[in-house]
């Protein structure tokens, strides 16, 4: 899709997008708050919890590839529109269910379809087509950014939330917080998308698809993310648990899930602005292998407060700091057309990863009474993703049809 000048304003594009990230992930990076709440209430296994967790990640993933479809089609608006009714519903559905089958439909589907349509890949499509090549990186610095402000802010709100109203109000309560997406999505009506509809693509979605899937370095993106995913979902639901396991206050998991949200503002907008001046894949491959590092010292090191303050901080500066790099590579290869598909593609797979993580925490915890087996795996995937990151090839796909649309 040609785009010779933006059609948002970028501070326009940025406030609204950065804001929808805000609330979307803010919510989500708390849920692990509500493991132990809801099991004790429920006499549910942790296992149980985190099933519906993954089962929420895989839905986010999947569903994420057709919102993308609908985003590049249609306009983001109307995407993020159905998301935000969908999260309020599904948080709602949650505070609700009482047996696990209805806690994996509110908490699992009906929230990971939400956030499919609230989150990155939706959000970066936007960005790809009314930003230039040349600040694109930085502004989805920016977006992931925001994300991890979100989780800075929102994890301690809800910890908040918990004691104050208990575990069911507060998913209420946040319920009609997401509610509040639906303004914000006003902002990112794209002109392209209203009325007269999308501008002609040189590529149909089958030949989009078909190319980008024989593209060897689109296949190792796709296989980094996957990494990414089980690691940080994995941490981020568990870690409260497996502190409290080890003998540490509930408030210590809260200000560890704080820090990661707060250093991870810095190392995602870093990510951005590193995006444009040296090569991505580098970028990747540094942070998958510092977080082998990080966890491997985490491990080694006497557990006490400090010790997990320092590597919440350093995870952070790591966390969500893939993003821009590796949704900027999809957009330099390929283009901006069919950008919030592919990227919803690449999304997936950090799902299925996220699946993994967060699913195998809770089954192995329930069978060895112990975490350490998921660290040691997340220990070896970072190595392997550091090294698959480095042969990608970052220039633009050379087509002999049609020209590529950037």
């Amino acid at each position: 899709m040609p785009n010779s000048t933006p059609r948002l304003s970028i501070p326009q594009l940025l406030f609204c997008g950065a804001a929808i990230v805000t609330l979307s992930m803010g919510i989500r990076h708390g849920f692990g708050l509500w493991l132990q709440p809801i099991t004790q209430a429920r006499d549910w296994s942790r296992e149980t919890f985190a099933f519906a967790i993954a089962i929420q990640n895989l839905v986010w993933g999947f569903s994420g590839i057709f919102a993308g479809m609908a985003a590049d089609r249609f306009g983001a608006f109307r995407v993020i529109l159905v998301g935000a009714v969908l999260y309020a519903l599904g948080l709602i559905g949650m505070a609700h269910a009482d047996t696990p089958l209805l806690f994996s439909l509110s908490s699992g589907v009906l929230i990971g379809m939400a956030q499919a349509g609230t989150t990155y890949a939706v959000i970066y499509g936007v960005i790809g087509r009314n930003v230039s090549a040349e600040k694109r990186s930085w502004a989805m610095g920016v977006a992931a950014a925001a994300g991890s402000f979100g989780q800075f802010l929102m994890v301690p709100t809800e910890g908040f939330l918990i004691m104050q109203f208990g575990w069911q109000q507060a998913l209420v309560l946040l319920g009609l917080a997401a509610i509040l997406i639906m303004p914000l999505a006003w902002g990112l009506r794209e002109p392209g998308f209203a009325g007269s509809g999308p501008a002609r693509r040189e590529q149909t979605i089958l030949q989009a698809l078909k190319e980008a899937f024989k593209y060897p370095s689109f296949q190792l993106l796709m296989a980094g993310y996957f990494v990414c995913g089980f690691q940080v979902v994995f941490i981020g639901v568990h870690m409260p648990s497996y502190l409290k396991d080890k003998g540490l206050s509930p408030q210590v998991a809260s200000y560890a899930l704080a820090l990661i949200g707060l250093f991870n503002v810095f190392g995602t907008y870093a990510a951005g602005v590193l995006g444009q001046r040296m090569q991505k894949k580098n970028i990747l491959a540094f942070i998958y292998f510092s977080r082998a590092i990080a966890i491997s010292l985490f491990l080694l090191a006497p557990l006490t407060p400090m010790s997990v303050y320092v590597f919440s901080a350093v995870m952070g500066l790591l966390w969500l700091s893939t993003v821009p790099p590796t949704n900027a590579t999809v957009a330099q290869i390929f283009g901006v057309a069919h950008l919030s598909m592919l990227g919803g593609f690449v999304f997936f797979s950090h799902q299925i990863g996220s699946f993994m993580g967060v699913w195998l925490g809770g089954f192995l915890y329930d069978r060895t009474g112990s975490y350490d087996v998921v660290w040691y795996i997340a220990i070896a995937l970072g190595v392997f993703a550091a090294l698959i990151n480095l042969p990608v090839k970052e220039v633009a796909i050379q087509r002999t049809g049609a020209a590529a649309a950037h």
